[in-house]
């Protein structure tokens, strides 16, 4: 892409396979009858928006959503629940984002989690044999390491400005319409990449 140097990957649904009904199913079999209304792939509560930016810890999280759920289920239980969305990484992608880490700087920038951080990089090794998913990257950015989670633009010139990118150079690839939209309010370049698009179907 003409004056493109540097491209910024979303995660869930770009690079790594996930189903969010797989996560809102388990937590209405553990009592949450609402948990739509309290995370999705649009939107997350401000106690899901706590989690993702790192400023509570997972127990804090499992104790809040108990709370809000008038339940009283163990750490393991909900950590499970809230990993069950978390599915498999393609070699064939993988493959490809190696390829493309030769012809353009690359980052990664995911809203996500201490507990779905630490549960995808097993799931890495598990399928893929290597230990750190992370080294696909000049610098992945993970939203509860950053402070600040999408679509809020102010997310996206936080990184920019850390990595001392120009927005008009910069690609951003997301699967989510309103990660998109923040994106262009900071000035990005940017794919929506909408199902069932891979990014094996990109011109790059």
């Amino acid at each position: 892409m003409q004056n493109i140097k540097n491209i910024i990957f979303d995660l869930g649904g770009v690079l790594l396979n996930i189903d969010y009904k797989k996560t809102e199913k388990a937590f209405i079999d553990l009592g949450v009858a609402n948990f739509a209304e309290l995370y999705s792939q649009q939107k997350a509560s401000p106690l899901f928006e706590q989690l993702e930016t790192g400023t509570i810890t997972n127990q804090e999280f499992y104790k809040a959503l108990n709370s809000v759920a008038k339940m009283d289920k163990g750490d393991t239980e909900m950590e499970n629940a809230w990993c069950a969305m978390l599915g498999h990484f393609d070699k064939e992608v993988l493959m490809w984002l190696e390829e493309i880490g030769f012809r353009y700087k690359t980052y990664l920038f995911s809203n996500t989690n201490r507990i779905h951080h630490a549960a995808f990089q097993r799931l890495f090794k598990q399928q893929i044999g290597r230990d750190n998913f992370d080294e696909y990257f000049v610098k992945a950015w993970y939203s509860h390491e950053l402070g600040w989670r999408k679509p809020y633009p102010e997310a996206y010139m936080k990184l920019l400005a850390i990595e001392q990118l120009n927005p008009e150079e910069t690609l951003f690839i997301d699967d989510s319409e309103v990660n998109i939209i923040g994106a262009q309010q900071a000035g990005l370049h940017t794919i929506w990449l909408k199902p069932p698009q891979t990014v094996l179907d990109l011109d790059l």
